[in-house]
């Protein structure tokens, strides 16, 4: 399972500001925070099935994913939701054809239900495109919530293959997240907000739900687990829970769109840390 949150239009300073927890086998192979594809994306990567659950483009594109935690059924007919995000960012008008469900989300107030945003809008046409010839796929993929976003055009689109409140988060859970991040957000309404501190202080949160409040999808014990946005957790498969905490902004500066990406990430049970930034290569983001 996985928790985002971020903002969307909404900040004087940050046109868009991202939080994120990638939750994970511990054992399974992830490379972390780099540039790939010809140094045009950046991102990390699943080691195993080589998809990425956030990453962006030099030219200004950017998307992440969430996982839709449910019973999984014949996992082995089903694609990679890691693929999805790098469909996006490789090729913006893709030729491809999938069945997702396209909705605009939240608008006007940081939203709760594990993916979280601030006026999302389907404003242009490159993104609902890509949506839209996303079709005859769904069920070849397990429950995701996908958000794809071009700083160019300042559009954002929100994508799932499942029902509206089929996130499978408990709703303790991502409200208490939601409060967080908005009550640190307003404390920085007019200042520098530093990626690493923001992170350490909401994402690294062990706190756990009352067990009325879980969405009964697992045993009670592991669900309890991941009522926490930050996860520790024991399975049968092994050891589980936070791989990787990730926070990304936009910024201007002088003219010029800044994209600046921390991700702290564990690797062989030691926590490492990064922060990497570039300028989007377009003469003017979003007119």
């Amino acid at each position: 399972m996985c928790i985002a949150v971020f903002i969307w239009k909404s900040h004087p300073l940050y046109p868009f500001l991202l939080l994120s927890n990638r939750d994970e086998y511990h054992n399974r192979p992830t490379t972390p925070l780099g540039w790939w594809e010809d140094s045009k994306i950046l991102g990390g990567r699943d080691g195993e099935a080589g998809g990425t659950w956030l990453a962006c483009t030099t030219d200004g594109k950017l998307s992440f994913l969430t996982n839709v935690r449910e019973i999984s059924s014949n996992s082995s007919l089903v694609k990679s939701r890691g693929e999805l995000p790098i469909r996006f960012l490789k090729v913006f008008l893709l030729r491809f054809t999938m069945n997702f469900r396209l909705m605009n989300i939240f608008e006007g107030d940081t939203a709760t239900n594990g993916i979280c945003a601030l006026n999302i809008n389907q404003g242009t046409k490159s993104p609902k495109e890509f949506a839209e010839e996303l079709e005859g796929e769904a069920d070849q993929f397990k429950g995701f919530n996908l958000i794809v976003a071009d700083l160019f055009s300042k559009t954002m689109l929100y994508i799932t293959n499942r029902p509206k409140d089929s996130h499978g988060l408990s709703v303790a859970e991502a409200q208490r997240l939601r409060r967080s991040f908005k009550v640190a957000v307003e404390k920085c309404f007019d200042a520098e907000i530093s990626l690493k501190g923001i992170s350490e202080v909401l994402m690294n949160d062990t706190s756990k739900d009352d067990e009325s409040e879980l969405p009964g999808i697992y045993t009670p014990d592991f669900e309890y687990h991941l009522s926490a946005i930050f996860v520790e957790a024991d399975s049968p498969l092994g050891r589980y829970g936070t791989r990787s905490t990730s926070a990304l902004v936009v910024r201007t500066e002088g003219g010029r769109v800044k994209v600046s990406f921390y991700e702290r990430n564990l690797e062989n049970d030691v926590w490492k840390e990064q922060t990497m930034s570039f300028y989007v290569e377009c003469e003017k983001v979003g007119a």
